[in-house]
């Protein structure tokens, strides 16, 4: 019997990438997107389409209502995005109080629900000096978590939890993913800016893979 799992699937490169992983490792996957009132909502878009084109099923749960309660990220209030490379200082305005926790315990509910196993996502090394979510340790400890957290076991996985941007990429490109079904730009106007720093770690990623990203950009130096 195919085993079940659960992948957060966000619509961006990384969540994308986890998703096709998935899908590769054999997996029956159940695709779930969070609304949580970011403004870059185009993301969404793009992972209804995608899942509409592997004919998955995917829910998209509108969460926004948190945002009354999380304060202070310009990923979702009226704070400008950081523009240059993709750093701890520039970036901390984007970080979203306890986000990935509240995320991961929604994604766990819907797993037990629908009887998966685990819980699939997207965070790598290089979000490990911005982003306390996304670090190895708090990977552990909501693993820990979530194997006494209902009378069925939910393991929380993270496929690329020890590589960066451009080995997710590396994998995807083996995978013949294409790349134009996704969204990076933490901004959310027609085409990406070029200049946030999602958008300079994206680049640099099909740099160091000599590739070209075939999203249009504002900018692109």
């Amino acid at each position: 019997m195919t085993e079940k799992v659960v992948v957060i699937y966000s619509g961006g490169m990384d969540s994308y990438t986890v998703l096709n992983r998935a899908i590769k490792d054999g997996m029956q996957v159940y695709p779930l997107t969070f609304d949580y009132g970011q403004r870059h909502v185009k993301e969404i878009d793009c992972a209804a389409a995608v899942c509409k084109s592997l004919n998955v099923p995917h829910k998209v749960i509108d969460i926004s209502a948190i945002n009354q309660l999380l304060a202070g990220s310009s990923l979702t209030d009226d704070i400008e995005i950081p523009e240059g490379h993709y750093e701890e200082e520039s970036m901390k305005s984007t970080v979203v109080p306890n986000r990935n926790m509240i995320l991961l315990s929604l994604a766990v509910g819907y797993a037990v629900s629908v009887g998966a196993s685990k819980v699939y996502y997207g965070a790598h090394s290089g979000d490990h000096a911005i982003y306390p979510d996304c670090r190895p340790e708090f990977v552990e400890k909501m693993n820990d978590v979530c194997q006494i957290a209902n009378y069925e076991a939910v393991e929380i996985y993270s496929p690329y939890l020890s590589v960066s941007k451009t080995a997710i990429l590396t994998d995807g490109i083996a995978m013949g993913l294409d790349y134009s079904q996704t969204w990076t730009c933490y901004n959310g106007r027609e085409h990406a800016c070029g200049k946030c720093g999602a958008c300079q770690e994206r680049l640099e990623a099909f740099r160091d893979n000599n590739a070209t990203d075939p999203l249009t950009y504002e900018v692109t130096a």
